[in-house]
């Protein structure tokens, strides 16, 4: 085995995943090919979607992981399993927009349902007046398909992103301090106003994604001591073609608004280890007199520098796809999702950039080795 693979044997492997809905299938297709590739992660870091597929994968034993998310993933999908009826992208684009439209009206199977009366017919105040759907199935789905005692047993590492309603703070459960249950998974996706906030501890929770759609700011601020490798799985580019239309403008909106500053994050941490290391290249030109000065210790100290090496994953989103893809959850849709991620991993696994990488002494280093021509 080669140099670069025994460098990785000591880092914490950190799976990071973005919430986006139907779109989350991409996720599964990440972590299928990482279970192949024998890279099970330590810790694995969600929100919203990403937090369904995080809790699914940390609770459940590796051999059935890749098993229960497809269990998942068939069964929000099984509502409309028909295939598109003509070929080609402009009757796939037909398609995508009646399954979107379906799912709206009626409900996804095992994820949530229209309500009934509906939410306007409530007086203010009551909980059924504050979403379009109940989602009463998704934690029946999730308590079917993961094994809340495992999570607890701190096997894997689990920290999942939502908001406190009525602070505006964003919270992360995190089974290194809490005892995890399918309530800290569904307040992590309970998106206003179709879903209903997640009453924890007697405070509401929604969706993380509201303040911020991805979990890698906290991986890097919770541990600083370990190395780490970051596989981090985005559901939507924050680079993207200038729209030509108002269906163009309101996808870009979206994919603008929840890439959530990923590369924003990187670069910051970038700049931060540059900063870090200037300061302790000043401070080996110390006299020794300085060196013992208060505020000098205290740079030292948090000075410190962990190496993190990150291989970013985007999915890139299909001509045909439109502002609704993240509520899309066609089968077809689904299995498209799940083979493109499964690719993008192989793929990125398979590049010579990757093989040859060595993981640096300290700092930052990202990779994005999907990336197409124009991105």
């Amino acid at each position: 085995m080669d140099e670069p693979e025994r460098a990785e044997c000591d880092e914490c492997r950190v799976l990071v995943l973005q919430g986006g809905g139907a779109l989350g299938a991409y996720q599964a297709g990440i972590a299928e090919a990482m279970q192949e590739a024998t890279l099970s992660p330590e810790w694995v870091a969600g929100i919203s979607i990403g937090a369904i597929n995080a809790a699914l994968i940390a609770g459940n034993p590796p051999e059935r992981r890749v098993e229960r998310l497809r269990a998942f993933w068939d069964k929000v999908s099984s509502g409309i399993t028909v295939s598109p009826w003509f070929p080609g992208e402009q009757a796939r684009e037909v398609f995508n927009a009646w399954s979107a439209a379906f799912g709206a009206a009626v409900g996804v199977p095992g994820f949530f349902a229209p309500r009934w009366p509906p939410a306007a017919l409530y007086p203010p105040g009551a909980p059924q007046a504050l979403s379009y759907y109940d989602t009463a199935p998704l934690r029946q789905t999730l308590v079917e398909l993961i094994d809340f005692d495992r999570i607890n047993r701190r096997e894997t590492r689990l920290s999942v992103g939502a908001v406190n309603v009525r602070t505006g703070n964003f919270v992360y459960f995190d089974n290194h301090r809490d005892r995890i249950e399918p309530e800290h998974v569904m307040a992590s996706g309970a998106l206003p106003p179709g879903f209903p906030p997640v009453e924890i501890d007697g405070e509401p929770y929604w969706d993380g994604g509201i303040v911020s759609n991805t979990p890698l700011q906290y991986v890097l601020d919770e541990e600083r001591a370990r190395d780490l490798a970051v596989f981090q799985v985005d559901l939507f580019s924050a680079r993207g073609p200038v729209p030509r239309t108002l269906a163009e403008a309101a996808e870009r909106e979206k994919d603008i608004r929840f890439s959530s500053r990923t590369r924003l994050n990187t670069d910051d941490q970038i700049e931060i280890h540059r900063a870090k290391t200037a300061f302790r290249r000043l401070f080996d030109k110390l006299p020794p007199e300085l060196r013992q000065d208060p505020d000098v210790a205290f740079l030292a100290e948090v000075s410190h520098q962990n190496a993190v090496t990150i291989l970013q994953l985007i999915y890139r989103a299909k001509n045909y796809e439109s502002d609704a893809k993240d509520y899309e959850f066609s089968r077809a849709t689904m299995l498209e999702h799940w083979k493109a991620g499964r690719h993008d991993m192989r793929r990125s696994l398979r590049h010579r950039r990757w093989i040859e990488r060595c993981r640096p002494d300290q700092g930052v280093t990202v990779f994005d080795l999907t990336r197409d021509a124009r991105d």
